[in-house]
């Protein structure tokens, strides 16, 4: 197999022959028969993205981490989507305690590129990859990676205040039909909110110790929406590392619902697939979609995820939503009217959620695996809604979902302030840079599921 790019000398000092071994244990070769202090090409490195035997690249250095991927705490699939390749930029991306998260690395290192290799594998473009590694370094001596702790405090604050006021205002006027459809509206926003908000924790981006991250993440996702912080993270990370790749990002599974991008949609026809009637899923995207995202879907793999895993820990914080919540509304509602109220939250929130997701991503390219380095791989499947304090607060922060791909660890507070540099960037190297008015992400939406689901129909009649 091919290799590009140019010649480099990162991370170049070789390991100490005889000690290190793959797999977590020292001086013993990994599943993949890697030699203790090797020196190794690419062809050789790609040969090892197998189920149980994966290699990956960081800063040159090669590492076997076949039988330690299981205990990755990102989860195993999230590390294994880079088996095989080269993994400097994700890493950097990811980890922003790089010391701490090394000697973790050191027992799996089994050796080095050889010095006639380049440092990108495939066809990365190496000059995007040098000048943005000078980017993140620029933004880090800004400061941009320090997170105001005030900022996520007011934040936090006003989602108290609106589950506060939605009791409050029950208990001081009634539950008439007018204050139970406004007392579900206030929820949902305090609920969305706090969705945005347990993101910033999940991403480590608030505090420098990740512990309280992730308590505080548990606290929010769990406490205040009864959700599990472990299934977000294993779901959500892999959606960072390989954005739009299908069979990677699993927000492009569509559970053959949807056809999305341009090459599903044709595969699809050629192959006479046809579970639903593609060529209307603009249509009953909004019977499907919004809907039964959050309150079907999502409710049902979280309860599975959390007891398939044993993941008791999460099951406690989420419980004690439910319990919170039903000692609050119960009086006025009953266990029945309590679980309606609740559905209905979720109806709301799922709403909100889908179309500020989806609008970032879905109409962008959606395709299987192209290797790309990290700066043209977040582009291609990322855009931009236009900046206001409205757009900012709606999404947390998510209009700028190009700066959040590229640094999924920073603030999103200093998103504008790295946006110029990143759009500079990308003019430098020929990569669009899309922004959008809000309306027009959200019509862009439907039209992305219209376009694939014409392409489908075409693709089922006559090829």
């Amino acid at each position: 197999m091919m290799v590009s790019g140019r010649r480099c000398t990162r991370g170049s000092e070789a390991p100490r022959p005889g000690t290190m071994g793959g797999g977590g244990q020292p001086g013993e070769a990994g599943g993949g028969g890697g030699r203790p202090g090797g020196v190794f090409t690419w062809e050789e490195v790609q040969r090892h993205r197998g189920r149980n035997d994966q290699w990956l690249v960081i800063d040159r250095k090669v590492y076997d981490i076949s039988q330690w991927a299981q205990r990755h705490p990102g989860g195993v699939r999230v590390i294994s989507h880079y088996a095989g390749e080269d993994a400097t930029e994700p890493f950097a991306a990811f980890h922003p305690d790089k010391k701490f998260v090394q000697k973790f690395l050191k027992p799996l290192l089994i050796g080095e590129l050889a010095a006639t290799e380049p440092c990108q594998d495939r066809s990365k473009n190496a000059a995007a990859v040098r000048d943005f590694e000078a980017l993140r370094a620029r933004a880090q001596s800004q400061g941009l990676f320090q997170a105001r702790p005030l900022f996520f405090c007011l934040h936090l604050g006003h989602i108290l205040l609106l589950e506060a006021a939605a009791w409050m205002m029950l208990w001081s006027w009634g539950t008439s039909w007018t204050l139970t459809l406004l007392c579900s509206f206030i929820l949902a926003v305090a609920q969305s909110q706090a969705g945005w908000l347990q993101h910033d924790f999940g991403h480590l981006s608030v505090f420098k110790m990740s512990a309280w991250n992730h308590l505080l993440q548990k606290f929010v996702i769990g406490h205040l929406k009864g959700a599990s912080a472990n299934w977000w993270n294993h779901r959500h990370f892999q959606h960072h590392a390989k954005p739009n790749v299908f069979s990677k990002d699993p927000d492009v599974n569509m559970l053959h619902v949807f056809v999305v991008g341009d090459s599903q949609p044709v595969e699809y026809g050629i192959k006479k697939i046809k579970h639903m009637p593609y060529n209307h899923q603009h249509q009953y995207f909004f019977l499907l979609g919004p809907p039964l995202l959050i309150p079907v879907y999502f409710h049902i793999q979280i309860l599975r995820t959390m007891f398939s895993r044993r993941d008791w820990v999460d099951l406690a914080w989420s419980m004690s939503f439910y319990l919170r919540y039903l000692c609050c509304y119960a009086p006025f509602y009953g266990l029945l009217g309590s679980v309606a109220l609740i559905s209905f939250v979720r109806f709301l929130e799922s709403h909100w959620f889908v179309w500020v997701t989806q609008m970032n991503h879905l109409p962008m390219i959606i395709d299987h695996e192209r290797h790309q380095d990290w700066l043209s791989m977040q582009l291609n499947a990322t855009c931009n809604i236009q900046q206001s304090s409205f757009n900012d607060w709606f999404s947390g922060h998510l209009n700028f979902q190009i700066e959040h791909h590229l640094f999924p660890t920073m603030p999103r507070h200093n998103y504008h302030r790295v946006a110029p540099l990143v759009r500079a960037l990308c003019e430098k190297h020929g990569i669009p840079y899309h922004v959008k008015s809000l309306r027009r992400g959200l019509t862009d939406v439907v039209r992305s599921l219209k376009n694939s689901g014409d392409l489908w129909l075409d693709a089922y009649l006559h090829k």
